[in-house]
């Protein structure tokens, strides 16, 4: 199984990009949060050789397909073929009012904008005329003196994340991966995400997931003391909370008949109670979304939960620890094989 690395998304990025290659992890992602991924991902594409480069997620709709393409065409460039364009919808009120741009039926207007930026790949691939009629985006001129030629590491794989089922389809249909959410449980993977995936593939008239990349960043909780185990346990708490606080993520909630420890928290954060989000969460729910386990269980744990279909794994470890607690098991899980 490839293991990636989550880097911050600011400065230090750079410098746990280049210990991450030296440590052997496969891919770093840098998430789109107080600062634009891209630049960071230039920085980082310059002083490595070997690891893999992807956003985790950059937004979308925040962007439109030219802009992403130009982008996404450049850092597989900088980077000499290693870049993976992660795309991800964000919600409808950061789309909205953080950047003012449209939203609407947003499975719908992502299946357009990936065929949009293909589209937009493939006139400067094959020099043939741009002419992308869609739903929701239009790219009809494309003049020579902005063209960029055909890229001499070829196009970027497009790995789209998803939640809910409509979404999780349209990655199936149109992207080459997935990017799984840390908030799921194994049964929702099993029960919804899969099944849309798998409906989505059909509709592009691919039989099954073979070639398709599912990558996950899974929530862990250890530690090597009683007391970094608590912390580790609190910190998960805390971000699963926050996750399920979320309107958007309902469904997985619904899954396992937890709806109303949404609305519990919803009510909290209303009344300012944010640092008691992570108190809600009770035992079997932080078993169902996170990997509970002392170190040397960890990589064992979480391949017997997820090693079926994830083809490349992140470890989500909201908390402050060593990089010698995650070295052996990076190690086992670079080493895993399924049986």
């Amino acid at each position: 199984m490839d293991v990636d690395l989550v880097a911050p998304n600011d400065v230090d990025a750079l410098t746990a990009t280049k210990k991450a290659e030296a440590a052997g992890y496969r891919g770093v992602w840098i998430p789109e949060i107080k600062h634009d991924p891209f630049p960071l991902l230039a920085m980082c594409s310059q002083n490595t050789s070997a690891v893999d480069l992807g956003t985790n997620i950059a937004v979308a709709f925040a962007r439109n397909p030219m802009t992403t393409a130009v982008l996404a065409n450049d850092l597989q460039l900088y980077s000499r073929g290693r870049f993976m364009l992660g795309l991800g919808s964000q919600v409808k009120a950061h789309i909205s009012r953080r950047f003012c741009m449209p939203w609407s039926a947003p499975a719908d207007r992502m299946r357009d904008y990936v065929l949009a930026i293909r589209a937009i790949w493939g006139s400067w691939r094959t020099g043939e005329r741009l002419d992308y009629e869609g739903k929701f985006y239009r790219h009809t001129l494309m003049t020579s003196f902005f063209d960029p030629g055909p890229n001499p590491y070829g196009n970027p794989p497009v790995l789209l994340a998803g939640v809910g089922p409509k979404m999780s389809r349209v990655a199936g249909e149109v992207a080459d991966g997935f990017l799984l959410h840390s908030f799921t449980t194994e049964r929702y993977l099993s029960s919804v995400t899969l099944p849309a995936l798998i409906e989505g593939r059909a509709a592009a008239g691919r039989e099954d997931l073979d070639g398709f990349q599912i990558s996950g960043a899974v929530f862990v909780v250890t530690g090597e003391t009683a007391d970094a185990r608590a912390a580790a346990d609190a910190a998960v708490r805390s971000r699963i909370a926050f996750y399920a606080s979320t309107p958007a993520y309902l469904p997985v909630l619904q899954t396992h008949g937890w709806e109303g420890v949404g609305d519990e928290l919803r009510a909290m954060i209303k009344a300012d109670r944010w640092s008691q989000l992570g108190e809600v969460i009770d035992d079997e729910m932080l078993d169902a979304f996170a990997v509970v386990a002392d170190p040397p269980d960890v990589a064992r744990a979480l391949t017997a939960r997820f090693g079926s279909v994830l083809s490349r794994v992140a470890l989500a470890a909201p908390y402050t620890t060593s990089e010698e607690l995650w070295q052996p098991i990076v190690g086992e899980l670079r080493n895993w094989r399924p049986s």
